[in-house]
């Protein structure tokens, strides 16, 4: 794989490093981001689902964190006591740690998340604020709030 040297984009892209660092962060995956696989759906028009295939892992061995728009989901299997004495002629279901990472975009919330027979099911909903939701506006109308009127020292003596 070619390297490529993202360090110039820091010096000219002036309020632009998070995207710099994400550039920089996804040519270093050389493909590392193949397990677990996952989906990511349209549920409606403002709910989303993450389905992760975390086949031999329960409810105790999987952690789900969100912080920052960052969706954190880590797995990490115990060993079971009989571990060493199992001897297996094909190994194919990888129970190896994972973590894997998903940048939320703003106002998007997780409602929910359920494991069942081996796809852990993330739900996510898009809450658009009330001050950000688009509005109609009639013509002749001003939009502008009103300031609260400051009281002066002089008037709240007179009072």
């Amino acid at each position: 794989m070619n390297t490529i040297d993202l360090s110039p984009l820091y010096r000219t892209m002036v309020g632009f490093d998070r995207m710099a660092s994400m550039i920089d962060s996804a040519s270093r995956l050389d493909g590392a981001q193949g397990y677990p696989p996952y989906n990511i759906e349209r549920v409606g028009e403002d709910r989303f689902a993450i389905e992760i295939a975390v086949a031999g892992f329960g409810e105790d061995d999987l952690d789900i964190e969100l912080k920052e728009n960052l969706l954190t989901v880590a797995g990490k299997k115990a060993q079971p006591e009989d571990s060493e004495a199992r001897d297996f002629l094909h190994r194919g279901i990888a129970e190896r740690g994972f973590i894997r990472r998903f940048q939320l975009a703003d106002h998007v919330v997780v409602t929910g998340a359920d494991l069942v027979n081996g796809l852990l099911r993330i739900d996510l909903r898009r809450e658009l604020p009330e001050a950000a939701k688009p509005r109609k506006i009639a013509i002749g109308q001003s939009v502008t709030q009103e300031k609260p009127q400051l009281i002066s020292d002089n008037d709240a003596s007179a009072a």
